[in-house]
């Protein structure tokens, strides 16, 4: 799951990093385009496993020539696709997990600095109605692991006048990401009172998410989301989880959406 609390900067240098190329290649048949940008707030875990929740911005901004916007989860990662052949499509995928301090969590742990990630993903449409995703991002700061995330989305749509989205999720992290927030090593365990614990990867949560998009005029519009993930496997056995996290992980957002440009 993609932590999007506590960097409204960071994702508005991201959003502006994927967007303005795709901007610069169409410039030729910009009156034939169409942008929406969604943006409002969201409610989220502020670190993998907590128990406390952050305050952050959802935010999207999309572009099409075509008769209807892509579809796009309302929880995937940012990034925009670098090819697009028929109903297959590659591209980056950025995320962020904001800081965990020892004063955050309540125990002498250490702490896990700011983690930006930048990868990749592959997405495909096998029907119009079902769109599968597989997406890899390496931490490059804080946790420096690996994390990913496999998903899939039945979607039911009237154009662009309203879009309905759900689908199972199954987020996955490797040996490094799952000690970062789930390990306890000797020496913090001597001054966290915590058992020691060393977890391997392997799948972190399965969940599912929904969203609901509607315009309600010919510009305005709502955009709302739901998911729920459940800790599993090591990540839901830690004594970090257990006595000082959860192994419920829910997060949600509400936003307006704006459409202009084109001839809808």
């Amino acid at each position: 799951m993609i932590e999007r609390s506590k960097f409204p900067a960071l994702y508005l240098v991201a959003l502006a990093t994927v967007a303005v190329p795709a901007n610069a290649q169409e410039d030729s048949t910009s009156s034939e385009k169409r942008t929406r940008i969604i943006i409002g707030p969201q409610l989220s875990p502020s670190w993998p496993g907590a128990d406390k929740f952050s305050v952050g911005p959802y935010i999207d901004v999309s572009r099409t020539r075509e008769s209807e916007f892509e579809f796009e989860a309302p929880d995937e990662s940012f990034g925009q696709p670098l090819v697009h052949s028929g109903n297959f499509a590659f591209g980056p995928a950025f995320g962020f997990i904001g800081k965990r301090k020892a004063s955050d969590i309540g125990a002498d742990l250490p702490k896990v600095g700011l983690s930006v990630e930048a990868g990749g993903f592959a997405q495909m449409s096998l029907v119009p109605e079902l769109r599968v995703r597989v997406e890899g991002r390496k931490g490059i700061s804080g946790h420096k692991g690996w994390t990913g995330e496999i998903s899939a989305d039945y979607i039911a749509r009237q154009g662009d006048d309203w879009l309905f989205s759900i689908g199972p999720r199954v987020t996955l992290g490797d040996a490094k990401y799952t000690r970062a927030y789930f390990g306890v090593t000797p020496a913090a365990a001597a001054t966290s009172g915590l058992t020691a614990y060393d977890p391997g990867g392997g799948i972190q949560s399965i969940g599912v998410t929904a969203g609901y998009h509607r315009m309600l005029g010919k510009n305005w519009g709502f955009a709302v989301y739901g998911r729920y993930d459940r800790l599993v496997g090591d990540a839901a056995d830690s004594p970090v989880t257990r006595e000082l996290g959860s192994r419920s992980q829910p997060s949600g957002g509400i936003a307006l959406s704006y459409t202009f440009g084109g001839g809808r």
